[in-house]
């Protein structure tokens, strides 16, 4: 399994998420996966993302608000080019601003 955590950012929004691209590392988890739906293959193409005390969804769709059905299409677009920390900026995406925000891990240290 490939994992990543990163940062969703929107107006006045926070959001830290784990997100899993379900490729098999071995034979009982693509069979796991498969039986789950899943391709089980390296040609997996869905994220699994995670709001941890809040839910997980495979489908963008299924979220509940724009932030984080923006922010879910964006993780599977640019999943190659993400890597833990990065920020997934909805305002930037969407053109409603020119420059992406930084994490917060810079601004506000926890």
């Amino acid at each position: 399994m490939e994992v990543k955590c990163l940062e969703i950012r929107d107006a006045a929004t926070f959001i830290p998420v784990i997100c899993i691209r379900p490729v098999p590392e071995n034979n009982e988890q693509a069979y796991l996966l498969r039986r789950d739906g899943f391709r089980g293959n390296e040609t997996e193409r869905l994220i699994i993302v995670i709001r941890p005390h809040r839910g997980a969804h495979y489908c963008p769709y299924d979220w509940d608000n724009n932030t984080m059905v923006a922010a879910h299409r964006a993780i599977e677009n640019d999943w190659w080019a993400l890597k833990d920390g990065d920020v997934v900026d909805v305002e930037f995406i969407q053109g409603i601003t020119d420059t992406k925000k930084v994490s917060e891990r810079f601004t506000n240290p926890f």
